[in-house]
């Protein structure tokens, strides 16, 4: 009988391994997980909500970026591609690639029904060591619904469920809002 040996990657050996990949990896604690391709409703919504941060940031000292740019959590060991992200100091990069950011203020994610739980608990659990960050989007694309978390300066995170389309978010952090239906245009719900 034989046996598969697990292979684990180093930090290291992931960045140089995925730098040269034409398909996106994130990586955990030596791991590496192939990401799969997005939905329509997905596209839209993360292009609605970086095109929208895009805009009102513009004169500001902040960038927006979309699933592009990596993240990373050091002290778990964890490289993530959130949908958008949005820095509004000097931007702080792992190396001179300049292709792993390490202090967003702002990470949206897009769920969909495979990833949904584990970006609501075990990566949101992750992304709450950043420092920097202060708020985290999750938005739905199967419904009119986003969940705003926005850390307190002495305590828990706050959850706002914001579920209608007469309803925006508000984005203290970076002052900036996002209306629903600005999140949702030409997103055809099933």
């Amino acid at each position: 009988m034989s046996r598969q040996v697990k292979h684990s990657l180093t930090p290291d050996e992931y960045l140089t391994r995925e730098r040269k990949s034409e398909y996106k990896s994130e990586y955990f604690n030596g791991e590496v997980f192939a990401m799969t391709g997005a939905s329509r409703n997905h596209n839209l919504i993360a292009i609605n909500i970086a095109s929208e941060l895009r805009e009102q940031l513009r004169s500001r000292p902040c960038e927006v970026y979309g699933s592009d740019m990596r993240v990373r959590i050091p002290t778990r060991d964890l490289y993530t591609y959130p949908d958008v992200v949005v820095v509004c100091k000097q931007p702080a990069f792992e190396d001179d690639y300049v292709d792993t950011l390490l202090n967003p203020a702002l990470i949206v994610e897009v769920l969909s029904e495979s990833t949904g739980s584990y970006d609501r608990v075990k990566k949101f659990g992750y992304y709450r060591l950043i420092d920097s960050l202060s708020e985290y989007l999750l938005v739905a694309q199967d419904e009119f619904r986003v969940e705003q978390y926005a850390r307190q300066p002495e305590g828990p995170w706050l959850l706002s469920d914001i579920r209608s389309l007469d309803k925006g978010v508000e984005l203290r952090s970076i002052q900036c809002s996002l209306e629903m239906k600005e999140i949702y245009e030409k997103v055809v719900l099933e």
